[in-house]
């Protein structure tokens, strides 16, 4: 367990040092009123309840309660490349750092926060690699770090499986990912997503796609 507890602890601090290099914009406060404005196109797929992603078909990532500096991070990734997603690229090029910032702003919210929350159930071994960045409950320490708790679950299966096999080519992560077994995502995924407090879909003005969603 030492040894275990060990590695992860000094991923936990090689993510750190990688992150303090990232863009400093990711810290800076955004406008929620013009990420509102800005983030029409962004609702169509993250403010429909259990939309999903095509092909590989999965679930479009839960964004309310999310740490607006690891959306900007995200956004950042998918402009430059780092994250491999055609339709998210084409978005995110458009975007300036600060059109990000406001963005990321209007779909956080009021990010979730660990509170004293216990983790739900015990926690995967597997997830040795995971509680210093992510936390036992799935909320993450740092705004750098994404929240897991209730994000859907076939979500982060794919997010591992891209950095596993080089779609998210975030070395860190990567190194993060190849530690666990295939047979643990899975338990992984399930146990993050049903923790609480938890991350919600942003709601949108209703339509075809949203009438009735909340009594779903």
């Amino acid at each position: 367990m030492r040894s275990r507890l060990g590695s992860a602890v000094s991923l936990a601090l090689l993510v750190s040092t990688a992150l303090a290099t990232s863009t400093a914009f990711a810290q800076t406060a955004g406008n929620a009123e013009r990420g509102k404005d800005l983030a029409n196109t962004c609702l169509g797929c993250h403010g429909v309840p259990g939309y999903k992603n095509a092909y590989p078909n999965y679930s479009v990532p839960k964004l309310e309660g999310q740490h607006p500096e690891y959306i900007v991070l995200a956004l950042q990734a998918y402009r430059s490349g780092e994250r491999s997603h055609l339709t998210m690229h084409s978005q995110a090029s458009s975007l300036s750092d600060q059109d990000m910032a406001d963005i990321a702003t209007y779909f956080s919210g009021k990010p979730v926060t660990k509170e004293n929350n216990p983790a739900e159930g015990p926690t995967p071994p597997a997830a040795a690699v995971c509680v210093a960045c992510h936390g036992d409950n799935g909320v993450g320490i740092t705004g750098q770090y994404p929240t897991l708790a209730g994000q859907h679950a076939d979500y982060i299966e794919q997010a591992l499986h891209e950095y596993r096999k080089g779609g998210r080519k975030n070395p860190i992560m990567g190194t993060f990912a190849n530690q666990i077994k295939e047979e643990d995502i899975r338990v992984l995924a399930r146990y993050y997503a049903k923790q609480t407090p938890t991350l919600e879909t942003e709601s949108r003005p209703s339509s075809i796609l949203t009438a009735g969603a909340e009594h779903k």
